[in-house]
C-alpha cells in the first residue's frame, strides 16, 4: 500500500512537472508598446500685416492721387477733411496752388483705429502772364451785371454740390482736344493792366469750330451756352469729387445729365465769354480745389492692382 501510494504521488509530480515545463516553453504573446499620446502641434500663426494706406509719397502743387485706403476703412481724410470713399476703397485727393509742403491722409477703421499716411507736396513756380483786349465789363463787373453773375455762380457750386460716386476716371484721361498751350495753371494773371486772380486751367488754342471731347467717362452737371465769363460752359462729373470744366465754347453738343465716355464729343472750341480768340479752356477741380488739368492726362487705372500707390502724374508734352 504504502509502495503504491509513493507511485501515485511520484506520477502526481512528473505530471506536474511535465506542465510546468509545457508552460515555460509556450512562447507568450508580444504586446505592442504603449503609444504615447502626443498633442498636435498648433499651426504657426503669421501676425496680420498692419493697414496701410496705399498713396504716392509726394505730390506736386495742382496733383491729383489715386489711393487705396485699408480694408474695413470709414472715412478717410485730407489734412481732416472728409474725403469721398468709393465702395472698393479707393479715392482721390487733389493739392491746390498754393499748397503747403507737407499734408497728412488718415483713414478711420471699423474698429476705431485710425491709420495715417504723409503726403510731401512739391513747391511749384509759377510765371506771369499779361492779357490785353478784354471787354472792360469782363474785367471788372458793372453794377448792372453783378446779379446775373451771382445766379451763374449759385448754378456753379450746385453743379458740383454732390459728387458722384462713381469714378469715371479709373481708365486714365486724355487731352480734350488739339491746340497750341497759350495759358497754363497757376500763372498770376494781369489782365487789361488790373492785378487778378491765378489762372487755373489750360488753355489750348486752335481754330472755332474744333471738337472737344470727354477727357474720361463722366456726367454733365451744367451745359450753359451764355455765361458772362465763361460763354459756352460744360461741367463733367468724373466722380469722387473731381470734375472737368470747358469754356468758352462756340457749340455745345451735350446736356445736363447726359451720360459720357471718354473722347465723346462735348462742343467745339470758340471765343465765347471772357476771351481775345478762339481757345479752349479746361479747369479741374477736386471739391473745392482748383488742380492741374495738364496733370490729369495719362492718370493711371488702378483697376485690379491691389491698391498698388499711384505716381505722380505726369505732365503731357506741350
Amino acid at each position: 500500500m504504502a509502495r503504491a501510494r509513493l507511485a501515485s504521488h511520484a506520477a502526481r509530480l512528473l505530471a506536474l512537472g511535465m506542465l510546468t515545463t509545457l508552460a515555460a516553453c509556450t512562447p507568450r504573446p508580444v504586446l505592442p508598446p504603449p503609444q504615447s499620446v502626443i498633442a498636435p502641434e498648433s499651426p504657426l500663426r503669421k501676425p496680420a500685416p498692419s493697414p496701410e494706406i496705399a498713396i504716392a509719397e509726394e505730390a506736386v502743387q495742382g496733383a491729383v492721387l489715386i489711393g487705396r485706403a485699408p480694408v474695413g476703412t470709414t472715412t478717410i481724410t485730407l489734412d481732416g477733411k472728409a474725403v469721398p470713399l468709393a465702395a472698393d476703397g479707393r479715392f482721390l485727393v487733389g493739392f491746390g496752388r498754393d499748397a503747403g509742403p507737407r499734408s497728412v491722409v488718415a483713414a478711420t477703421l471699423a474698429d476705431g483705429t485710425v491709420v495715417s499716411r504723409p503726403v510731401r507736396v512739391i513747391p511749384r513756380v509759377y510765371d506771369e502772364q499779361r492779357v490785353e483786349g478784354l471787354p472792360p465789363a469782363t474785367v471788372t463787373l458793372p453794377p448792372a451785371l453783378k446779379a446775373r453773375r451771382a445766379a451763374e455762380v449759385a448754378k456753379m457750386v450746385a453743379a458740383r454740390a454732390k459728387p458722384s460716386p462713381e469714378i469715371g476716371w479709373t481708365h486714365g484721361f486724355i487731352l480734350p482736344t488739339a491746340g497750341r498751350v497759350t495759358g497754363v495753371y497757376g500763372s498770376r494773371r494781369i489782365r487789361n493792366g488790373v492785378p487778378g486772380s491765378p489762372h487755373n486751367g489750360l488753355d489750348l488754342a486752335n481754330v472755332t469750330g474744333t471738337p472737344v471731347v470727354a477727357p474720361a467717362d463722366g456726367i454733365v452737371r451744367l451745359a450753359e451756352p451764355d455765361f458772362l465769363l465763361e460763354g459756352g460752359l460744360v461741367i463733367i462729373d468724373h466722380g469722387l469729387g473731381l470734375y472737368s470744366a470747358f469754356l468758352h465754347l462756340s457749340r455745345l453738343d451735350v446736356a445736363t445729365g447726359d451720360r459720357l465716355l471718354r473722347g465723346q464729343q462735348v462742343g467745339a472750341i470758340g471765343a465765347t465769354g471772357r476771351a481775345t480768340g478762339p481757345h479752349l479752356h479746361w479747369g479741374a477741380r477736386w471739391g473745392e480745389t482748383f488742380v492741374d488739368p495738364a496733370l490729369l492726362p495719362g492718370l493711371p487705372d488702378l483697376g485690379g492692382t491691389g491698391g498698388a500707390p499711384a505716381p505722380v502724374l505726369t505732365t503731357p508734352t506741350q
